[in-house]
């Protein structure tokens, strides 16, 4: 005969239900997954079936009911997340580092289970109004997204919160514009002509022949340069980040397979590395300066130690500012306006290299391979824009045909 237990107000409880001494009520089950005997308590009893009833729905649904499982923040899963890719070092330590200055302490101690996509939403949008661009929340989202959806997998979780969260949160990215032809010329001239910056002249030539990123640039050594096949090999690239041994220069081969390439040069291009070559047996630049097994590096400093990626930049801007100047005083002297250059990084050089190929009508695929793009749709947008101009261009010059012709 069944024995019929009840509650103190009479109610009778059903299997795995417990009036506690303490006031409060208790269910203990079966996780059908692990095979775990688990217990949740309430307060009361109403509260304590509506526990039972979503336990009922997680074991339906597949999802762990494992109370340590419960209890996993999102940080802890992160963690999880990241033992789970395979990835080169400089990219480990950069999501690292990103999620532990902008995740960890913001939304990172909120249990996994109780993650909202409000939670979500609210957080890309205070880094909005913080002033951050669309592409650092869209790197953020590509953190969150997959470790969520890992807990999907894992029957943690039904659906994943960070879904269609991103919408268009942050800033658009500053477009960054390729000089004109006008404003190359007139930079790489003052470079030529200039007594501080001539020696930079050969460098800027590469940059401009190539559309080599600044890492890859920097990381050039003389056994990457064949002048007799007028080639350079590119399969690897410098950085100066801290990879847990303190801030210092690491050899870091390209994320994607389109980075490793060898990039045919032009006349101008193969005369600017003999130039180069003479400069640095000239100043006599140490060559003997090893980093991860990399020596011979085509480009450094004084010392002969590799120039450092925002070195580069610093000489880009420190000569843009040294031609305005000049400029601004011999407009002066001309009496007409003054035709500045913008200031400009090591990003828009290669932007400009890309400019130019493509103003030559260079094969799409080819550029694409030149450029080490591992998407086709970054070069077309090179394209496309050269192609609006090209079009606009010929429609003003047949209005002015019909003009004169009038």
């Amino acid at each position: 005969m069944a024995i019929s237990r009840k509650d103190p107000k009479g109610r009778k409880l059903r299997e795995g239900e417990n009036w506690r001494n303490d006031g409060r009520y208790s269910y203990r089950y079966t996780d059908v997954r692990t095979g775990k005997r688990l217990t949740v308590y309430a307060q009361d009893l109403p509260e304590l079936r509506e526990k039972e009833k979503q336990i009922a729905k997680d074991m339906e649904d597949n999802i762990l009911t494992d109370g340590a499982i419960k209890k996993m923040t999102l940080n802890t899963l992160f963690e999880r997340y990241m033992t789970t890719r395979e990835l080169a070092d400089t990219t480990r330590v950069s999501y690292v580092r990103a999620w532990e200055n902008r995740v960890k302490d913001e939304i990172g101690n909120i249990k996994v289970v109780q993650l909202l996509p409000s939670h979500i939403k609210a957080y890309y949008a205070k880094l909005s109004k913080a002033g951050y661009a669309y592409s650092t929340i869209k790197y953020i989202h590509n953190l969150l997204y997959p470790a969520l959806e890992m807990a999907v997998d894992d029957d943690i979780i039904r659906k994943n919160p960070a879904k269609s969260s991103i919408s268009d949160y942050g800033k658009p990215a500053e477009e960054k514009e390729a000089l004109t032809v006008s404003q190359q010329e007139k930079f790489m001239e003052f470079v030529k002509q200039s007594n501080v910056y001539n020696t930079y002249y050969p460098m800027f030539t590469i940059m401009i022949g190539t559309g080599l990123r600044c890492g890859e640039l920097i990381g050039l050594t003389w056994k990457d340069i064949n002048i007799k096949a007028k080639t350079v090999n590119v399969d690897h690239q410098l950085i100066y980040k801290n990879l847990g041994d303190g801030c210092k220069f690491h050899i870091s081969t390209p994320k994607t397979e389109s980075g490793i390439r060898i990039i045919p040069m032009t006349q101008e291009v193969a005369k600017a590395f003999e130039e180069q070559r003479k400069i640095n047996f000239m100043l006599a630049k140490d060559k003997s300066i090893e980093v991860d097994g990399y020596s011979g590096f085509v480009f450094t400093a004084k010392s002969g130690r590799p120039l450092m990626p925002n070195g580069v930049n610093s000489v880009l801007y420190n000569i843009v500012d040294a031609y305005n100047k000049t400029e601004v005083e011999r407009a002066k002297k001309e009496h007409r306006k003054a035709e500045l250059l913008p200031k400009f990084s090591a990003h828009v050089m290669r932007h400009t290299a890309c400019t130019r190929m493509a103003e030559c009508r260079m094969d799409v695929k080819v550029l694409q391979y030149i450029m080490g793009h591992a998407h086709i749709d970054v070069t077309m947008e090179v394209y496309n824009h050269i192609g609006e101009l090209t079009r606009i261009e010929n429609e003003i010059a047949r209005l002015d045909s019909m003009v004169l012709n009038a």
